[in-house]
């Protein structure tokens, strides 16, 4: 049986926006260098701008966001570049961004960097999918401090559980976008979710380790439409019929460094 490997690198410049696809990226122990290094802060609620609560910012997936050079590990995050869904664009240190983005978002907001303040993000737990609980209500979750993320550092999907899912849900469009891994690794198929199997393990990825603190259960973002992939439900209803609304790991990181695509992964 081959080596697992990675097979693809993602990086999110701005919390809940497109990012970009990577041949290789320097880790540390706050995950991917310049991942969700800049999001939107509504400044009624000061909560973080967030897919997951669609009801409040139902666009953000029309949203592009790129780095207009490569961050560095050791260097100031560079600005960043977003597209907004008419076409055009702002870049983080354009005096009227702020405005741009408010009158864009149809909400009063701004443009900020992670700080040690707690920040919280809000979630909509949809109501068509019969199997969940709270359905129809809005949740709110803090992330970690210094960061923009939801749960851990480093977010991983498998081709396997990838490629699972799309035979349990085959009316469906599974594509790893809808997902916004930062890693997907090349595993052989298996029929299961097998990266749960990966919990409290090691992986070793080039000169990276990596620690898998859960499964990721997944929300409403899933069921998105996202450029050319419609909104779906299904999407979100087969995760939660077949694997309790799991799907993929989130890690933390125990040694910093580099990975590149083809690199080999060691799990113990």
């Amino acid at each position: 049986m081959a080596s697992p490997k990675v097979a693809s690198i993602w990086r999110y410049p701005v919390k809940s926006m497109m990012g970009e696809e990577l041949n290789a990226c320097e880790i540390t122990e706050k995950g991917l260098v310049g991942d969700r290094a800049y999001g939107v802060i509504d400044n009624e609620t000061g909560k973080l701008a967030n897919a997951k609560n669609p009801k409040k910012w139902p666009d953000m997936f029309q949203y592009r966001s790129n780095f207009i050079e490569p961050p560095q590990k050791d260097g100031e995050i560079p600005p960043v570049r977003i597209t907004l869904p008419d076409g055009r664009s702002i870049v983080s240190t354009d005096e009227e961004k702020n405005t741009l983005l408010s009158n864009s978002f149809n909400r009063n907001v701004h443009l900020s960097t992670p700080s040690r303040v707690d920040v919280q993000f809000e979630g909509y737990i949809p109501e068509e999918i019969e199997e969940l609980e709270n359905r129809g209500t809005i949740f709110s979750r803090t992330s970690p401090t210094d960061t923009f993320f939801d749960i851990d550092m480093v977010h991983i999907i498998t081709t396997s559980t990838i490629n699972y899912l799309r035979k349990l849900a085959p009316e469906s469009r599974i594509e790893p976008r809808r997902f916004r891994p930062n890693m997907i690794i090349d595993v052989a198929d298996t029929d299961s979710f097998i990266e749960k199997e990966w919990v409290g393990k090691i992986l070793t990825i080039g000169s990276v380790q990596l620690k898998i603190s859960q499964e990721t259960k997944r929300c409403i973002m899933t069921t998105l439409a996202q450029g050319d992939l419609p909104k779906d439900p299904n999407v979100l209803r087969s995760i939660v019929r077949n694997n309790a609304g799991g799907f993929g790991i989130y890690a933390s990181v125990v040694r910093p460094g580099k990975v590149s695509i083809g690199d080999r992964v060691e799990i113990d």
